[in-house]
């Protein structure tokens, strides 16, 4: 990172000043197919490089994430033949972990890929504000000329428009629209009218073609309707997976990066695996036109019903515990030893990158706690219920194979935590930590409350000698793109409750499973 940070280094001191890496070099993949290879064709004639170097541009000392301000970068060390998309932004609080998309005209056309801004728009400047900050900066928005659009912002320290040769807009049919993602403002100024977001397709899922450029939206007042954005992300017209891991890519992958899963010390509602769950007891509940019938269930779970719903009034399916109270006690408990994650493999963000879903079965979830204040307050059977599924999602870059993304899930909602603020161990595995008793998940220790001013639901999460490796155990259950290479089990494709009274339902039926996390 060239450049000094100004005259407030020594006061301010920003994380920023630092660049993470993971704490081990990127393993050399499998060979075979276009997964880590560097460079993307996203069809049409545009090819894209991902870029993690940068040099510093502009830096507040106020405002964004903690009052620590933000640091506007461009990208460095471009391939021949490759233009910049746009700027990077990332607020102080964090160490340097970022990335660009930038571009190359591969098109045998006259209206190629990339095309030069016709002109610039002054989008802000900090002339005026009375902040701390290393100069004064300016962003602009490329004018785009027609058919085009621009897809990032400029960043100068200058009142005099940035060279047309600095940036390249995109044909409008390799773009699509986008959205700002709230949950990641990157900065905004004390009196809020001036705002700096991350943007991300507004359509995202195995099947959508939106491609992020990682770069930013810079806007003064209004709203951020995805239809009235000023900039586009990229979008991947080929429809092809060849830069998707192979089979043997995947297995390296979950070797380099699973978690190692830490349950609380009290925790008394341990993991295992599906099978295990099924021969030591479990049942399927069928009732049928207010007949119940109660049924043992098959290792693979090869006789539960498949596919369908429960709206039909006549006929009704349930998993539960065994009516032998013995075995029900038992069942509860789970077995550590059996345990196993459950991966789902899939492509996102036009396929880009790839998100490494690993799902985690507990056979049971036990009650919450209420903190009023100072006091715990146990709440019986709340949150009590059979059959809890979890899960964590690695998101890895098709560019080059390294982790960027760790989402972890935490009751109905979740949190994406950057590589940057993970606890590694053994080279580049994360620790995370299941919350007694709920089995949220989150990648540090201590206690998370929902809720606010001292009133809420306690997670408490620590390290004890319970831990799960799912590097070791693991079974891939699924990757539509690998086709017949995977077989999914037949508990996969069982839709209905994995527990009585509105049991949760299984891993396909979660709005993620074709998805985004958020």
């Amino acid at each position: 990172m060239a450049s000094s940070l100004g005259q407030f280094k020594k006061k301010q001191n920003p994380r920023i000043e630092t660049t993470f890496k993971l704490p081990a070099d990127i393993p050399v993949w499998p060979p075979g197919g276009g997964f880590a290879t560097s460079i993307i064709d996203l069809g049409g004639g545009l090819l894209v490089s991902q870029i993690s170097t940068f040099n510093k541009v502009w830096t507040t000392y106020e405002g964004g994430p903690n009052n620590l301000g933000a640091t506007f970068f461009e990208p460095t060390g471009l391939s021949e033949g490759f233009f910049m998309l746009g700027c990077y932004c990332q607020p102080n609080n964090k160490p340097l972990h970022g990335w660009v998309l930038v571009g190359k005209d591969n098109s045998s056309t006259l209206n190629g890929a990339l095309a030069k801004p016709v002109d610039y728009k002054l989008v802000w400047n900090t002339k005026s504000l009375k902040i701390k900050q290393d100069g004064q900066g300016y962003i602009w928005l490329p004018i785009a000329p027609e058919g085009y659009k621009p897809v990032g912002h400029v960043v100068t320290t200058s009142p005099e428009k940035p060279s047309l040769d600095k940036i390249r807009c995109v044909r409008s049919d390799l773009t699509d629209e986008c959205t700002t993602c709230h949950s990641m403002k990157l900065w905004r100024t004390e009196n809020k009218r001036f705002n700096v977001y991350d943007v991300r397709p507004i359509k995202r899922g195995i099947e959508a073609q939106g491609v992020s450029v990682g770069t930013f939206l810079a806007q003064s007042g209004g709203g951020t309707n995805s239809k009235a954005l000023p900039i586009s992300c990229l979008k991947n017209t080929k429809g092809s997976f060849s830069y998707m891991p192979n089979l043997s890519q995947i297995k390296a992958m979950i070797k380099a990066y699973s978690p190692y899963m830490y349950l609380h010390p009290m925790e008394e509602y341990l993991p295992s695996s599906v099978d295990w769950f099924f021969t030591n007891g479990a049942v399927l509940i069928e009732k049928r036109k207010g007949v119940i019938r109660e049924s043992s269930i098959e290792p693979n779970g090869s006789n539960l019903p498949q596919g369908g719903s429960n709206d039909d009034d006549d006929v009704t399916y349930w998993l539960d515990l065994p009516l032998d109270e013995t075995k029900r006690v038992s069942i509860k408990k789970g077995d550590l030893a059996s345990s196993q994650a459950y991966v789902h493999v899939k492509p996102m963000l036009g396929g880009t990158f790839t998100d490494i879903v690993m799902w985690i079965f507990y056979p049971f979830n036990g009650g919450a706690r209420a903190k009023v204040a100072c006091t715990n307050i146990p709440l019986r059977t709340k949150g009590e219920h059979v059959g809890d599924w979890e899960h964590l999602t690695l998101r890895v870059s098709n560019f080059n194979g390294e982790l960027w993304r760790v989402y972890f899930s935490q009751h109905s909602e979740g949190k994406w935590v950057d590589a940057s603020e993970l606890e590694f161990q053994n080279g580049n595995r994360p620790a995370a930590y299941s919350s007694l008793h709920g089995h949220a998940l989150f990648p540090k220790p201590g206690l998370v409350m929902q809720g606010m001013r001292g009133l809420g639901v306690r997670n408490d999460a620590a390290r004890s000698d319970a831990v799960m490796d799912m590097a070791t155990w693991f079974e891939i259950v699924a990757a539509e793109y690998l086709g017949s290479q995977i077989r999914e089990p037949p508990w996969l494709n069982y839709w209905m409750n994995w527990g009585p009274k509105e049991g949760p339902k299984g891993p396909k039926q979660k709005d993620m499973w074709k998805g985004d996390e958020r």
